[in-house]
């Protein structure tokens, strides 16, 4: 089962102080890139897996989406975004993405933001999301960038020369990262780039756009407090279709 670390009251907490909390989808940093992907709205059948507060189910209504399922495994996260959504086109349910089933061909667009890193079984969850999608069909997904994800080791290691190296990173060793990131002990699954774009590959997505996102130099100018995502992306997006 998924860590549901969202229903931790610290954790919690400390997540709805987040400015992406606070604003919504003006408050990430890197939405307009991942709006900029997004197909026309009007009349798609739509789900959110890992919807959070609803603030991508609440904008896709907005735009003229036909209906949206909004999917989480927190019940907090849940509670809000139910209690801050009145469009009845617009469902929540609790879902733990490890144990997803959907029904086939019934979406246009599955979008998912800073989720998919959460789940170890991605390439069971790959193989459900694209039978669920109509043909023709889209899925639009952000994740924490590998290169972000992997922790800086803090000794030598040595080389295939005997020498001693000191990597930059773990990016190489895949599996599960325990973080402290707003409450102790927070689970990720590391998967390199080219994992990740092979497991879609071989479950039949046809990818269309990679970004590893980074501000712009407009975007230093109204926070230079981003400085530091120029030194190493933060956000993988991928937009593909079937």
């Amino acid at each position: 089962m998924t860590q549901n670390i969202y229903d931790n009251p610290g954790f919690f907490e400390g997540y709805s102080r987040l400015q992406r909390s606070i604003d919504g989808l003006a408050g990430a940093a890197e939405w307009p890139a991942i709006r900029a992907l997004m197909p026309d709205m009007k009349g798609l059948d739509v789900v959110d897996l890992g919807c959070g507060f609803g603030w991508f189910c609440r904008w896709a209504v907005e735009q003229g989406a036909a209906s949206v399922l909004g999917f989480d495994v927190s019940e907090k996260m849940l509670e809000r975004a139910r209690a801050e959504t009145e469009d009845t086109r617009v469902r929540y349910d609790r879902v733990d993405l490890e144990q997803l089933q959907l029904p086939k061909a019934s979406f246009d667009l599955v979008y998912s933001s800073l989720a998919f890193h959460y789940i170890e079984g991605f390439a069971g969850l790959l193989t459900t999301i694209r039978q669920a999608l109509k043909p023709g069909g889209r899925m639009i997904f952000s994740i924490e960038h590998p290169i972000y994800m992997a922790p800086r080791r803090s000794e030598w290691l040595d080389d295939a020369d005997g020498g001693k190296i000191w990597p930059l990173s773990a990016y190489q060793i895949e599996g599960p990262r325990v973080t402290n990131w707003l409450a102790e002990g927070v689970v990720k699954q590391h998967r390199t780039m080219g994992t990740t774009l092979n497991l879609l590959i071989e479950s039949g997505f046809i990818i269309a756009h990679v970004e590893e996102w980074s501000p712009s130099d407009e975007d230093l100018a109204a926070h230079p407090e981003w400085a530091i995502e120029r030194e190493r992306p933060m956000f993988l997006l991928i937009s593909t279709r079937t």
